[in-house]
């Protein structure tokens, strides 16, 4: 495959390789292997963690773990951790910039497309984006929560082919290698089901927030905009090249072959929903399979709290979801409308609204 745009997640446990502080030593390998990439004519996005970490080693005194303590100690790392990417990445005269996002930058649809434009920006000029969240100031309303959400967030907003997560687990096993000698890597995920979520359990670490749930939870996002996901041990010597000669042990998710486009990898990259409908078996082939969009006839049930133009999940009668899209009514609207025909539903509200509940354009099908 010719010059792609990669995005490359650094977990925690990787930078630090286990201990508190971050280890230099670990980051030149790093930047060295991007260096190479750039020189191959690939375009690198990183996205790392160790704020915390960076922020942690400055101080002489102990520091605990409450959240005004943490946004402190990344208040402090912040700056060090761009700075350290700025010295290593310097070595092979690589510019850097840092970019620090809430989940608030890719919910607002004028803040995501400021965002992108930055980011397409900083491609174009041969500079690698570092990114993380801005944890000094986000509040738990705005936060991604976690660098593996964010990096696939990171992946649609840089139209990105791949999406790497570093971690300190060679992938997803068939059960915990920890404590099950009998735990077999799985080199190829077609598709997430409950089973492989079942799989990955809360395999986290003690230094970073993200598990192998939330990295799950990642490379479904990717999957569907039409990114590919591969999870890898950090620590393996030339892990990032060996990656992209498809010579490394990991974990590769295999991107859905209709990646969908500009507005939809928007709904995409903006999990939080606000509420739910429940739509009738008849409305879920309809919007599944003639691309049609949702009508109040086929909505059975509406829960949580939504106004008109929010981001809702469309449930089936069993709680699965498979569609999120912006809402034309209220949540109270809706329940007033619900099994309505289109055309009785301004004589059921007693004022004109919308003939649909969710426009085909402003949905996008999970």
């Amino acid at each position: 495959m010719g010059q792609q745009t990669i995005v490359i997640k650094l977990g925690t446990s990787v930078l630090t390789a286990g201990d508190i502080h971050l280890n230099k030593p670990r980051m030149v390998e790093l930047v060295r292997q991007c260096a190479a990439l750039k020189r191959q004519g690939h375009q690198i996005v990183l996205v790392s963690s160790g704020a915390v970490a960076a922020g942690r080693s400055q101080l002489t005194q102990s520091v605990g773990d409450s959240i005004s303590e943490k946004q402190m100690l990344a208040a402090i790392g912040q700056g060090q951790l761009i700075h350290l990417w700025q010295t290593l990445f310097a070595l092979y005269d690589i510019p850097v910039a840092q970019m620090l996002l809430t989940r608030a930058d890719v919910e607002h649809r004028e803040r995501y497309l400021t965002a992108r434009d930055t980011l397409t920006q900083l491609l174009r000029h041969q500079v690698i984006p570092i990114i993380n969240e801005n944890d000094a100031v986000a509040t738990t309303e705005i936060k991604v929560g976690d660098n593996d959400n964010l990096s696939a967030m990171v992946a649609i907003l840089a139209n990105a082919n791949k999406l790497v997560l570093l971690t300190d687990q060679v992938g997803l096993f068939t059960a915990d290698p920890r404590t099950n000698p009998q735990a077999e890597l799985i080199s190829q995920v077609h598709r997430i089901d409950d089973e492989l979520r079942a799989l990955a359990g809360d395999s986290g670490t003690s230094l970073g927030t993200g598990g192998m749930a939330t990295k799950l939870q990642a490379a479904d996002i990717a999957q569907r905009a039409g990114i590919e996901t591969v999870i890898a041990k950090g620590s393996e010597t030339d892990i990032i090249l060996k990656i992209m000669s498809k010579e490394a042990l990991s974990t590769t998710f295999m991107r859905f072959d209709a990646p969908v486009e500009g507005r939809k990898k928007w709904l995409l990259s903006a999990p939080k929903s606000t509420g739910s409908v429940i739509i009738d078996n008849g409305a879920c082939l309809a919007i599944a399979q003639q691309g049609a969009s949702l009508l109040a006839k086929g909505v059975v049930g509406v829960s949580g709290s939504f106004v008109r133009g929010d981001l809702i999940t469309v449930t089936n009668t069993q709680g699965q979801a498979v569609a999120k899209g912006l809402c034309g009514f209220s949540e109270r609207e809706l329940d007033t409308i619900k099994g309505c025909h289109s055309l009785d539903i301004a004589s059921a509200l007693g004022y004109k609204a919308s003939s649909v509940v969710i426009h085909r354009d402003d949905m996008v099908l999970l």
